[in-house]
């Protein structure tokens, strides 16, 4: 039987998924094939049910949960840290243009609840830092490995979206996600999650192994960046949600649903 799994070609997700792409361990019989793509276009692709498993943003869950289970593994959760807002000097984002990485990532949610007031420039994420460089921007609200580069390109921190999340709610930040499709059944569903947690276990286990592979993925960040940005969003949070993880999803969304920017009051679903 095979699997399409799709996730974003970053080093976290690589990290992840190392060991189910790469035959690690016993899938028993299921072989997995990797499909890559940005984050934005995942969530775009999810709405169509065109993965049995995909990495979506937290913010695209409510509109795709009718057909997907959210996996109780694989989730990236900031702790304090999460997409922060960069500039080439400090300013207020009200009013201003910022390059956004796409409309339905978490990134773009937390901003609107955040600031509502400024003018969205949709682009892909890897163009934004140039993009506030050249002044095509005013800001860039920046995820993945950038959070860590930033200021190699002579740009500053605004906010930290993620700090600011755990200021106001004391929960930690979550972003990412890995739902499977319903109609593959609960059984099924279930089976392929906890070979997710294998994988990760397996990367986490062999780490150095697992890193080597995600170097591939990391847009030529030096190695001990790589180690940092894996260690930020792949940890004891990702083998298994805990309590205020579950709590930060519930808020998140229905913070988004109060605020009149997610349209449907969602219940999660979990295998």
């Amino acid at each position: 039987m095979k699997i399409q799994v799709a996730h974003s070609p970053d080093s976290d997700d690589a990290f992840m998924f190392y060991a189910l792409e790469e035959k690690k361990i016993d899938t028993g019989g299921i072989e997995f094939q990797g499909v890559l793509s940005d984050i934005e276009t995942l969530n775009n692709k999810a709405l169509n049910q065109e993965y049995e498993v995909t990495a979506i943003s937290f913010h695209n869950y409510p509109y795709v949960s009718k057909d997907y289970y959210l996996m109780s593994c694989g989730a990236s959760i900031g702790y304090k840290y999460g997409p922060i807002v960069v500039a080439k000097s400090d300013m207020g984002l009200k009013g201003k243009r910022i390059g956004v990485p796409g409309a339905m990532t978490t990134a773009y949610l937390t901003l609107l609840l955040y600031e509502k007031d400024f003018n969205p420039v949709f682009m892909d994420f890897n163009e934004i830092i140039s993009a506030v460089e050249n002044s095509e921007v005013d800001a860039g609200l920046i995820i993945h490995e950038g959070q860590l580069t930033y200021e190699n390109n002579n740009l500053i921190k605004i906010v930290d979206l993620g700090r600011w999340w755990y200021d106001e709610t004391k929960l930690p930040m979550p972003l990412g996600c890995n739902v499977v499709k319903k109609e593959l059944g609960r059984e099924l569903a279930s089976k392929i999650t906890g070979l997710l947690k294998e994988s990760i276990l397996y990367s986490l286990s062999h780490r150095k192994e697992a890193l080597e592979y995600s170097a591939r993925f990391a847009r030529g960040l030096a190695r001990e960046k790589i180690d940092k940005f894996v260690g930020m969003y792949v940890n004891e949070r990702t083998i298994e949600y805990g309590e205020d993880d579950i709590a930060a999803v519930k808020l998140l969304l229905d913070r988004g649903y109060e605020e009149g920017i997610i349209p449907i009051k969602t219940e999660i679903e979990m295998v």
